[in-house]
């Protein structure tokens, strides 16, 4: 069977699951009988010495960076060793780096490509604690803090630890298809449909949770009544503000203004139904509050650039 290099790089600090994730879902490839080729892992080093993760783990490479023939695919994973890292260690990268055919980085490990100048002019995103850090320090780079990954050309990037598994089943069916990276996932006992434009966190998190009851309650029944009467005036009466006041406070404390926190909590509960649920189009849109389909399919558009049946046919969850 034909082989495709990944290669890992490996230093002390890594998170262990940046490295492992990914690694099991290359590593499954050469399980699946039907796979046209799979991977050929190798983890490196500087020295070809052992490294301590972050979590105390220690993990022996197979080898110095720099020996064989540049991989097809150079992951870098993230970790605390990311914050003060090597200087050897991002000369390597930018001098190594380019003759890869696929640059990865997993979680903080896009610290390290900034540092090496390899996201300049790139959209990319990491971990969402850094997100801020890496566009302040690194003004080239075009920081996305939304997404779980980012494609951009021959460089992926993802955020914290398991999106690195997504990531990895993402460049797994682009080489492979999606039967074999549908068979990785249900071996990993994960599901092969979170795409990459996928908010790291959900609504309630990405938002800040308003300091205030009355505003904490009426996020609360947004969640919970995403059919109801979401309007400016309904939630002031639900807080017990006029319109005008509640506008102003619930932007204040949460970031948002209503009508965006309403339209990402219809459209979070339309994805989950369409995902996990064999409910008609016409049931979900009125469900999650959007009164007709095609008012769905705009939202869906608008936001994911794909309509609600496309959507499901890509992500709905399989049944086993």
């Amino acid at each position: 069977m034909p082989e495709r290099t990944v290669l890992v790089v490996l230093f002390d600090g890594v998170q262990s699951l940046d490295v492992t994730g990914p690694l099991e879902v290359f590593s499954g490839a050469g399980e699946v009988p039907s796979a046209a080729f799979g991977y050929r892992i190798r983890t490196a080093s500087l020295d070809g010495g052992p490294v301590r993760t972050s979590s105390g783990l220690t993990l022996v490479p197979d080898g110095r960076l720099g020996d064989g023939a540049p991989p097809h695919t150079l992951i870098v994973p993230g970790g605390e060793g990311t914050r003060r890292p090597d200087p050897a260690l991002i000369d390597w990268l930018r001098a190594h780096a380019i003759g890869a055919e696929r640059l990865v980085s997993v979680c903080t490990g896009a610290l390290l490509l900034a540092e090496a100048g390899l996201l300049d002019g790139h959209r990319a995103t990491t971990h969402w604690s850094v997100c801020d850090h890496l566009a302040r320090t690194y003004p080239g780079v075009d920081v996305d803090p939304e997404p779980i990954f980012v494609r951009d050309g021959r460089l992926s990037t993802s955020a914290g630890v398991t999106a690195g598994i997504d990531l990895a089943l993402a460049l797994v069916e682009e080489d492979l298809g999606r039967t074999t990276a549908l068979t990785i996932a249900r071996h990993l006992v994960v599901f092969l449909r979170r795409p990459g434009n996928q908010a790291q966190f959900s609504v309630q998190l990405a938002a800040q949770t308003a300091r205030r009851e009355p505003l904490r309650e009426v996020q609360q029944y947004i969640t919970d009544h995403p059919d109801g009467d979401l309007g400016v005036e309904a939630l002031a009466g639900r807080a017990r503000l006029s319109p005008r006041q509640f506008a102003r406070a619930f932007l204040a404390e949460t970031g948002t203004t209503p009508g965006k926190y309403v339209d990402r909590v219809r459209l979070e509960h339309a994805r989950r139904l369409l995902e996990d649920t064999g409910d008609g189009i016409e049931e979900i849109s009125r469900a999650c509050g959007y009164g007709t389909p095609e008012a769905m399919r705009r939202a869906f558009v608008k936001a994911l650039g794909a309509a609600p049946a496309e959507y499901r046919r890509r992500f709905h969850a399989p049944v086993r």
